[in-house]
């Protein structure tokens, strides 16, 4: 007996593998995958400009790293003691100017090294709804606790958010053409919008998605969906599932999650590898009641052994 629906997943033509440059970039999702990518010692680059949640604000970063265009003191502001930019995370906020800049300036120019080299981007999408300054009337990706009377709240239309998709792919793919594409839609509800405002937001960017994506795939082009959504809300559809706060999927889904694309998105001849890494991973953190005796020497050479035979087979993956 079946005792819950599973998702049907389509295994990607372009897996990733130890070869691959993976770049993420979106939602606080992305950095739960990274995580994994990180773990798994895969090459992977996570969020330059910190978590950005919204569609526009993400293709507007691209379009600063594909052309390059570097921040100016136009580009920050002042407020509770720390230098901002509308455009990143507060995670990259300073407490002086100089300093922001040239961190932004510099993700910049990595971000752009990195799109070059690149194989894969993994684009997660958080919401629909956005922030405009009233004063710039520019959409924002984080207010930085200004004054909410200086912002209006708006729910991105279908068009705009499918637009603002197509400029990303075109500025991704003009700067590297061969580039893989796997997008995906964050599970992690934003209740603080409503509940029927959150069902509204996901909607539309479901909606906006899948209309460029089924545009570029009968142009025979490249693109991916995986439906990390819908596994949580389907598959998943349990409250012991999440976090405490209800809202965020917790460890016990994130590894399920993983799990799911690992299986469909990474190559088969990875996971020997990802084997090797675990299990080294778990050692590494084995505490020993007595480091000093010879039992436990023994079992730090056997380890520093498979460290070194790994690396002979990946030069790049250290611990």
């Amino acid at each position: 007996m079946q005792f819950r629906t599973q998702i049907p997943i389509s295994k990607s033509n372009h897996p990733i593998d130890y070869n691959s440059k993976v770049l993420s970039i979106g939602s606080c999702f992305a950095e739960n995958m990274a995580e994994k990518f990180d773990y798994f010692k895969f090459q992977n680059e996570t969020n330059p400009f910190g978590i950005i949640f919204n569609p526009v604000s993400i293709e507007k970063l691209f379009r600063r790293v594909c052309k390059q265009d570097f921040f100016g003191e136009k580009d920050v502001f002042f407020h509770n003691e720390r230098w901002h930019s509308f455009e990143v995370h507060s995670d990259l906020s300073n407490s002086d100017r100089q300093e922001l800049l040239e961190t932004l300036n510099k993700a910049v120019t990595e971000t752009h090294k990195q799109l070059k080299e690149a194989t894969h981007v993994i684009i997660t999408l958080g919401t629909s709804w956005i922030y405009r300054s009233t004063e710039s009337d520019e959409v924002v990706a984080n207010c930085h606790k200004v004054p909410q009377k200086q912002f209006s709240k708006e729910l991105l239309s279908t068009e705009v958010i499918q637009k603002s998709i197509q400029n990303t792919i075109e500025l991704i793919k003009g700067l590297n053409p061969n580039i893989n594409f796997i997008f995906t839609i964050s599970p992690v509800r934003h209740i603080k919008d409503g509940f029927i405002e959150n069902q509204l937001s996901k909607s539309h960017l479901l909606t906006s998605l899948h209309d460029v994506l089924k545009t570029h795939n009968s142009q025979l082009i490249t693109h991916n969906y995986f439906p990390s959504y819908e596994i949580m809300m389907d598959e998943l559809r349990d409250y012991r599932f999440y976090n405490e706060d209800m809202l965020h999927p917790n460890q016990i889904a994130i590894d399920y999650i993983w799990k799911l694309f690992s299986e469909n998105y990474i190559s088969e001849d990875s996971f020997s590898v990802m084997k090797e890494v675990d299990e080294i991973q778990k050692s590494l953190r084995h505490r020993s009641f007595n480091p000093e005796s010879e039992q436990h020497q023994k079992f730090l050479a056997k380890l520093q052994q498979k460290i070194n035979t790994l690396g002979i087979k990946q030069p790049h993956i250290k611990f």
